[in-house]
């Protein structure tokens, strides 16, 4: 693994004109007509922010990347194991079974 990265050819770049500030510049792809060019400096400043997908390296949800995470919508039904009240985060089907926290923990047990 080690020289991976060091193995790759430098990237072809093209002559272009930023469409934003006019200047001259080189970009890693070639422009076409009709489509905007933008310098480095004019794509940073105008870049939209980036989503936060949630996701960390492992590819799992990292809970502490969600604060701003809205609260789910519950769904009042009954357990059809235990016939309590109950709320989940997700719309009941009718024909399948809903269970309830305890129940549900009991089950992945």
């Amino acid at each position: 693994m080690e020289g991976r990265f060091n193995d790759r050819q430098p990237r072809e770049m093209h002559d272009a004109v930023c469409s934003k500030c006019g200047n001259n510049c080189q970009v890693p792809f070639k422009p076409t007509q009709g489509k905007d060019v933008l310098c480095g400096d004019c794509f940073k400043a105008n870049r939209p922010p980036r989503r936060d997908s949630g996701r960390s390296f492992g590819g799992r949800n990292n809970n502490r990347n969600n604060f701003d995470r809205q609260p789910r919508e519950m769904h009042k039904t009954k357990c059809t194991k235990c016939g309590n009240d109950c709320e989940v985060p997700f719309k009941p089907t009718p024909g399948k079974d809903v269970l309830c926290g305890d129940c549900f923990k009991a089950s992945r047990n």
